[in-house]
Parts: C-alpha cells; sequence; structure tokens
C-alpha cells in the first residue's frame, strides 16, 4: 500500500500544512477544504503543492517529521520549487 507525504499550500492563511496519508491527496486535500474544526479547517483554500509516494507508513511518516523538523518556511519552499525545476 502507498503511503502520501505531502505540502499543502492556503493563500488566505498564507501557511504550509505537512501532512501524511495514505488515501489519495486529491481526497485528503478535500477534507482539509471541508469545514471542521482543525486547522485547516479554518480556511477553505488548500492546494496541493508538493507531493512523494512511499511504500510504507512508516517511511512516509519519517519523512513527515523529518521536514517539520526544518522549521523553516524558506527550506520548505525550496524543496516545492525544486520539484517544479529539476536540474538539468
Amino acid at each position: 500500500m502507498d503511503a502520501y507525504f505531502y505540502i499543502l499550500f492556503s493563500p488566505k492563511a498564507n501557511k504550509f500544512y505537512v501532512g501524511h496519508t495514505t488515501e489519495s491527496t486529491e481526497e485528503r486535500t478535500r477534507k482539509h477544504n471541508s469545514n471542521h474544526k482543525g486547522f485547516t479547517g479554518r480556511y477553505q483554500d488548500w492546494t496541493l503543492v508538493y507531493q512523494e509516494t512511499f511504500p510504507s507508513k512508516q517511511l512516509v511518516y519519517a519523512r513527515e517529521r523529518e521536514v517539520k523538523s526544518w522549521k523553516s518556511r524558506l527550506r520548505i519552499q525550496k524543496l516545492i520549487d525544486g520539484s517544479k525545476h529539476p536540474a538539468s
């Protein structure tokens, strides 16, 4: 079963959200944009800006913890930008 590491962005909040899921990232983004009580429920304009696929929940969770440990918006932005402009 594949698991997905993902990063969402909200223009209203001007924030990134880092997470992981075993469902499709499209379905997970839809849930983040639903009216719920969590942090992402306050803003309903989240868009998927980055994702990686992993073969297990253990590996994807480790990746989520790694990126969250950066505590750096700039480093997250570089990760996203690097995926859009691969080195030649």
